[in-house]
């Protein structure tokens, strides 16, 4: 019998796995380059933007779109926050709507839904990524405590923001 030579097929599969972790190296140096804070996640997630410079004001409003899990507070909801503390919130859907009819203390403010996340990330959460507006502002939140538990994420969309100062 004659031995049958397959080096082409393994070159090119070596080179296809080497340019496949060029490419996914080079995206993890890039990520971890532009947001800064990507060691503050302590693994948990990526972030976009920053949150260093930003600090919540007593007196705003926002939208929130509170998504996924199984979880109270899953809804639509305009928020107007005066000296700290959620003074009015609007269901801007059905889902919305119940949240606010139960009460106010259901819903948050940005500085509470920024603490969760660091809660998250310090009980090293699977999941703990935020992305920020260039104010410093959160946008977006998405939480996974464990990875392997069904129903258990968050996503908070923040949107509107708006110092009452202004």
């Amino acid at each position: 019998m004659t031995a049958v030579h397959r080096s082409r097929p393994r070159l090119r599969t070596t080179a296809l796995i080497g340019a496949l972790m060029c490419a996914t190296v080079a995206c993890g140096s890039e990520e971890a380059a532009s947001t800064g804070s990507a060691a503050r996640s302590g693994g948990a997630g990526a972030t976009s933007g920053s949150s260093g410079a930003w600090e919540e004001p007593s007196s705003y409003t926002y939208t929130l779109v509170s998504s996924q899990g199984e979880r109270a507070l899953i809804g639509t909801f305009r928020v107007t926050v005066r000296d700290g503390e959620v003074a009015r919130a609007v269901g801007l859907d059905d889902s919305g709507r119940q949240v606010v009819r139960r009460g106010l203390a259901e819903v948050p403010t940005i500085g509470m839904l920024l603490e969760d996340l660091e809660q998250a990330r310090r009980d090293a959460a699977h999941t703990a990524e935020a992305e920020y507006a260039a104010d410093g502002h959160p946008v977006r939140i998405s939480l996974d405590r464990e990875k392997n538990t069904i129903d258990d994420e968050a996503l908070y969309v923040i949107s509107g923001f708006t110092p009452a100062d202004r």
